[in-house]
């Protein structure tokens, strides 16, 4: 593997120092020089260079013909799937194109706009689930953060109650960088299986379905001809993973995040719940997604030629660049001495939470429609809600790419 600095930053794979880790990638310069679990890098965290490497030509995500070490690493780097996996996750050029184009027409704004009474309906009855409990103590992220997406997700792609149920621990093990290699290869194995089974399910049924999954089994099953404007059976099952995995684990972290934020600045809940000309629940949902998005890493891309970054910092054809956006989106260059501080009434809230470029998220419009829909609900129905536990006292995800808090409790009332 290439080694772009004898002594590079390992970052921690337990997700528990990303704040003082976000401050020692800075003092770099535009990047860092990284070890992500054995595997070196160089951690872009200077909020231009990110943007301009994101939108151009000089890095792809296309590892198999750009990255030299692809082939070792993909089998035995617990994050394989995340180089490895055939969607438009990992595609460049022309063939992320094909593969967005098969994908985008679940994510018009008609479609989505279509799934506001949906969320409305799941938000209103976990809301009433809450109120009917008793406890003293309750879990947001289990009983709120974690089964809104999740099921929203689940009526987009067209899963029963039982599959969404089955993903849940799956999906959580793709974001787990704890896991050894071999416990990472039977997580991928076991999604594996649960996808193949629901694409059989989906051929099995009598009438054509009007779901996402559905749409793409007919895309895979029609292309007979295997002239490659379709997908295979690789391409199908990966685009698969990357719906259902980004569909429901963003969004989970951002709610988890938002929350916390609030209950931990109750001047700035004020502040939303004053109402009038002042902040608003997408405020809230902008400033979370720049404080604390929800992937701090994005894994990987690769240098398609050497490339010379405005302070010098040199990256070669061929080495593996890491996105890092956590620490770009609080840099000061950006947003001042201000950046690390939760404002929501901070005029400037850009981030790079959703991505930049050819590979911005298509999802970004449903996961905000999400965020401030359950938001808006739990502080109406709960103005009593607080921590039960100080924030500091949460714990981290075990990940370095995914961010959130294990458990999230609070006092409803």
């Amino acid at each position: 593997m290439t080694d772009v600095h004898p002594a590079p930053v390992e970052l921690d794979r337990t997700g528990a120092t990303r704040h003082a880790e976000h401050t020692r990638l800075h003092s770099y310069g535009t990047a860092a020089p990284v070890d992500i679990l054995g595997v070196a890098a160089h951690a872009v965290t200077d909020p231009d260079e990110l943007k301009r490497l994101l939108s151009g030509h000089q890095v792809t995500k296309d590892g198999r013909n750009h990255w030299p070490d692809f082939a070792q690493v993909a089998q035995t780097w617990p994050l394989s799937l995340w180089i490895a996996v055939e969607n438009m996750f990992t595609a460049g050029g022309s063939r992320h194109r094909r593969l967005r184009r098969m994908i985008a027409p679940g994510f018009t704004v008609h479609r989505i706009n279509r799934l506001a009474g949906v969320v409305d309906s799941l938000v209103s009855g976990l809301i009433e689930d809450l109120a009917a409990d008793p406890s003293d103590t309750v879990d947001l992220r289990a009983r709120l953060a974690e089964p809104l997406p999740i099921a929203v997700i689940g009526h987009l792609m067209g899963l029963t109650p039982d599959q969404i149920t089955g993903f849940k621990h799956i999906v959580d093990g793709v974001f787990d960088t704890t896991l050894k290699s071999d416990e990472a290869r039977a997580n991928n194995q076991a999604l594996e299986d649960v996808l193949s089974d629901l694409i059989a399910a989906k051929r099995a049924q009598e009438e054509p379905g009007d779901d996402l999954t559905s749409h793409l089994v007919r895309v895979r099953d029609n292309d007979s001809d295997g002239d490659g404007t379709g997908l295979t059976d690789e391409e199908l099952l990966g685009t698969l993973v990357l719906m259902i995995s980004a569909g429901y684990e963003t969004t989970v972290n951002v709610i988890d995040q938002a929350i916390t934020l609030l209950l931990s600045h109750p001047e700035q809940l004020d502040l939303i719940r004053a109402g009038g000309p002042g902040p608003t629940w997408a405020d809230v949902a902008e400033e979370t997604l720049r404080l604390e998005p929800a992937v701090t890493h994005v894994p990987l891309r690769f240098a398609v030629a050497d490339i010379e970054l405005s302070d010098g910092h040199r990256i070669a054809k061929g080495d593996a660049v890491l996105a890092s956006i956590g620490a770009a989106n609080v840099h000061p260059s950006w947003h001042g001495d201000t950046a690390r501080r939760f404002d929501v009434a901070r005029a400037n809230k850009d981030h790079l939470a959703f991505g930049h470029g050819i590979h911005r998220c298509l999802g970004a419009p449903l996961a905000r429609m999400e965020i401030t829909s359950v938001l808006s609900a739990l502080f109406e129905r709960f103005p009593e809600i607080r921590l039960a536990v100080p924030a500091q006292e949460l714990t981290p995800l075990p990940s370095l790419i995914s961010n959130g808090h294990t458990t999230l409790p609070v006092h409803l009332r």
